[in-house]
């Protein structure tokens, strides 16, 4: 197998087994891969910057087996930041994606996907964005576009503006950004009461119950990711399935787009997208605290 050597700034960054195919069936080599992720730099690395980790790994493609990551191997190059944070029996030291070479370095490593926190390691309790996630109930994506529709008029009702997202397998993030204030614990009251109020006045369609078995066919609102070590998926980062399809940002102007699909874009068809201006600006301009919107919905 060859390697690869890739620019990054003022570091050289090696792809070994360059020609791997992490992607078989789609002709997408590990150089490939990489020069995907260089590819769209500019845009993911304010995601990554100051967020613990979480690699989705496939040393042998996406048709081997995947391993999820979490401690950062002493191996790693010294200039791969690294944060170490509590857990309940010990700390764990994540890896940190600062710059374009440790993003490189990481696909040398065979990370498909990278997962964040949604906070950063210097406030890791305290949340900069909380995230709805919804996933189609059977398969079919209308119910998602309905859902993700009725949560932006709420959450604007609420003064809290919000962004889309496909997450480049089976649906839509919702999300609100946040100005570091409330903790977790605050945060997830929060998401699950405005779940509350939406499946409530929408019973016939939407559901806070997380037992598949009590959904009876209706979209699950899914807050479970709001809450400390937990990860979501990187916005611009590729997904471990066939044609390497990946997770999105939109405009809440494309969720009308009849084509719109949760993997809708690939690491082959996203290079149009960059060319135009971020979809997130403005709404994630600026974080937002959670008093005023926790005042509003406690009056509806």
């Amino acid at each position: 197998m060859t390697a690869a050597e890739i620019r990054a700034g003022n570091r050289t960054v090696e792809i070994k087994r360059a020609d791997k195919d992490m992607f078989p069936d789609d002709g997408i080599t590990k150089a490939g891969l990489a020069g995907y992720y260089r590819r769209v730099g500019r845009r993911i690395l304010p995601q990554l910057r100051g967020r613990p980790l979480m690699l989705e790994r496939y040393p042998d493609g996406i048709d081997g087996g995947r391993f999820m990551q979490k401690d950062t191997p002493d191996y790693f190059p010294d200039w791969v930041h690294r944060c170490e944070l509590p857990k309940e029996d010990g700390t764990v030291t994540y890896p940190v994606c600062d710059d374009l070479a440790s993003l490189l370095y990481l696909v040398d490593q065979a990370c498909v996907t990278p997962h964040h926190w949604l906070s950063r390691a210097d406030r890791p309790d305290n949340p900069d964005r909380l995230v709805f996630d919804l996933d189609p109930p059977d398969g079919d994506f209308a119910p998602v576009r309905e859902a993700a529709a009725l949560l932006h008029e709420l959450l604007d009702e609420l003064g809290l503006p919000s962004a889309l997202m496909t997450t480049g397998s089976r649906g839509l993030h919702v999300l609100v950004p946040l100005d570091r204030r409330a903790g977790f614990d605050e945060v997830r009251a929060f998401t699950h009461d405005v779940a509350e109020l939406l499946a409530a006045r929408h019973p016939d369609r939407l559901t806070t119950a997380p037992r598949k078995q009590a959904r009876e066919g209706r979209l699950y609102l899914d807050v479970q990711r709001n809450a400390y070590a937990q990860t979501s998926v990187t916005p611009y980062a590729v997904r471990a399935l066939p044609g390497a399809p990946v997770a999105a940002p939109l405009s809440w102007a494309e969720l009308d787009d009849p084509e719109l699909g949760p993997r809708r874009w690939t690491s082959a068809t996203i290079d149009a997208r960059l060319q135009d201006g971020d979809p997130w600006q403005p709404a994630l301009r600026r974080g937002h605290a959670l008093g005023p919107a926790r005042r509003r919905l406690e009056a509806i």
